[in-house]
């Protein structure tokens, strides 16, 4: 077995955070899921995932090759149970998925029941759910801060900080920070490749910031909380994820959410993550349909990949913003903003395909990326896909 392709089995649960990437994309503690089973296999990977991100997202082929269930996240027990399958095998727990070993290049869901099952008799995790990215981004957190600086030194803490669980906290080479506060007793603190925390600003583990990634003067982040590469992020910041090239740059609160890529958040923007009544959370879930119960008191925002809000906007607790949408004005929009949505509280209209994509080209250019045609069908198929959602008369 010299390779490995990740399977997205629940691909529709998952949106819109994967209308734009395949599950094992999304960033879950430190890492990616495909960087957690890349690092501790170290194997090239490919994926198996919708037929429109095919092309952007390549199978990886090989005569013998590991299939592994996109959203499951990987312990050393499920590693060592998941090498010994033989070709032709699957790993399953009660009829769920979880891996299989195989020669078949055309390899998808409906090949599953061909596999000889073996039962997997020990605990393991798969994220379902947006929401399970935030309710677990802690544990992760600890075990990809394991994991990545095993062996390795931190760079040097600048003393002009204040800091206590000194021995929990990990600098990478050419990360600045200066006059912090950071409190790694109750988790650790990771600081990534030229990422910088800005003068006075106060954070609490478990933390992580990824390379590129600033925050500004005077933030507040409570832990479990993490900072994908090039995001930058100000104000107070709760048990949230940011996947990557996103910005928080201003005041305003962000709690229990997840933050696609190329998304931003204008100044004063906060979300409720508690409702009134202190009721348990529903949030929609485009497989089903409707919106279900997360089993969650407190969950705030899900917004997929290039959506963004103007200054002073309020999301209501559990709302999900699909991708490219555009949200301002005053009082709460509605709990679910389709894909390509222009508008808020005092309604929407369509965000015209055209017009989204000069934004995203306009975005790309300032991180000089260029915006290509796999991107712009990748967008085009999603905006079709979603226009059934855009009915605002």
């Amino acid at each position: 077995m010299d390779k490995l392709n990740f399977l997205d089995f629940n691909h529709k649960n998952l949106l819109p955070l994967t209308y734009t990437k395949p599950i094992a994309k999304l960033r879950v503690g430190i890492l990616t899921i495909e960087e957690k089973w890349q690092q501790r296999l170290k194997t090239d990977y490919g994926y198996i995932t919708e037929a429109y991100l095919q092309k952007k997202y390549p199978f990886a082929s090989a005569s013998d090759y590991l299939v592994i269930n996109s959203g499951v996240l990987p312990n050393e027990q499920l590693i060592q149970a998941i090498q010994q399958l033989k070709k032709g095998e699957k790993l399953i727990q009660e009829q769920n998925f979880i891996a299989a070993r195989t020669d078949n290049q055309q390899f998808n869901k409906s090949d599953i029941e061909t596999l000889n099952p073996i039962e997997y008799t020990h605990s393991y995790r798969e994220v379902q759910f947006p929401w399970h990215i935030f309710s677990w981004n802690g544990e992760e957190i600890i075990r990809d801060f394991e994991l990545i600086t095993q062996d390795r030194k931190s760079a040097p803490l600048n003393k002009n900080n204040q800091a206590t669980g000194q021995e929990n906290i990990f600098i990478e080479p050419g990360a600045k920070v200066n006059f912090a506060t950071i409190n790694a007793d109750r988790g650790p603190v990771y600081i990534g490749k030229d990422a910088e925390i800005m003068e006075n600003s106060v954070i609490r583990g478990p933390f992580a910031m990824l390379g590129g990634a600033v925050v500004k003067m005077g933030a507040k982040i409570y832990g479990p909380t993490t900072i994908g590469p090039v995001s930058k992020v100000g104000g107070e910041i709760n048990n949230s994820v940011f996947q990557g090239h996103s910005n928080k740059a201003h005041d305003g609160f962000l709690g229990n959410s997840v933050i696609g890529e190329w998304c931003n958040l204008g100044a004063d923007t906060n979300n409720s993550n508690l409702k009134n009544n202190y009721a348990e959370v529903k949030v929609w879930n485009y497989d089903a349909g409707r919106f279900i119960k997360t089993g969650l008191q407190f969950c705030g925002l899900i917004m997929g990949d290039h959506s963004k809000c103007g200054i002073n906007t309020m999301f209501n607790t559990g709302t999900v913003v699909g991708v490219s949408a555009n949200i301002f004005g005053s009082g709460f929009p509605r709990n679910l903003i389709p894909s390509f949505s222009w508008g808020g509280a005092g309604g929407f209209t369509e965000f015209k395909l055209n017009k989204a994509l000069e934004v995203t080209e306009r975005v790309f250019e300032r991180r000089k990326k260029t915006l290509d045609k796999t991107e712009i069908d990748i967008l085009t198929h999603i905006y079709e896909e979603t226009a059934k959602y855009r009915k605002f008369n």
